[in-house]
């Protein structure tokens, strides 16, 4: 094995290493380079925007945990305002309930005592009349009406008393 160093070999080398170095940095690494930092600012961004969107996400379900809180405070406020207004208004209906039977009692009552005044006042006529007649057959004559209807009246006063 021959192993001869060639001087020009190696210097024609090392000038084509050189220049491929030269080449590769001015048509490649810059191109690269700016390539591997747009990607860079790319990624970067994209961390950002996610973190971003996280932190409204996390905002918005608190938002949405708020409403939803609230709302049912406020449905539970408005079931317990319509059931305070229902048992107000059954206790009105019940008392108007109350007052119109009252009412209706107090008019019954009022008719029961009428009609018994009336009643009353129909059996005294039909005892004044039937007693005229009877008075008449037993005396076996006329009275004046007028003069016996008084008699009887006197006599179911006291009777009555």
């Amino acid at each position: 094995m021959n192993l001869s160093v060639h001087l020009p070999t190696i210097i024609a080398t090392i000038i084509n290493f050189i220049l491929l170095l030269y080449v590769l940095k001015y048509f490649f690494y810059k191109p690269v380079n700016k390539i591997m930092d747009d990607r860079k600012n790319i990624i970067n961004t994209s961390i950002k925007n996610a973190k971003d969107n996280e932190e409204k996400a996390e905002i918005s379900r608190k938002e949405k945990d708020q409403l939803l809180h609230e709302s049912k405070t406020k449905g539970r406020e408005i079931v317990e305002e319509y059931k305070v207004n229902a048992q107000n208004i059954s206790h009105e209906i019940i008392d108007e309930a109350k007052k119109e039977s009252i009412i209706i009692m107090e008019r019954s009552r009022v008719e029961v005592e009428r009609e018994k005044e009336k009643a009353t006042s129909e059996i005294k006529k039909q005892v004044i009349d039937l007693s005229l007649i009877l008075s008449e057959k037993a005396l076996g004559q006329h009275i004046d009406e007028k003069e016996h209807r008084r008699l009887i009246e006197e006599f179911i006063l006291k009777v009555g008393s």
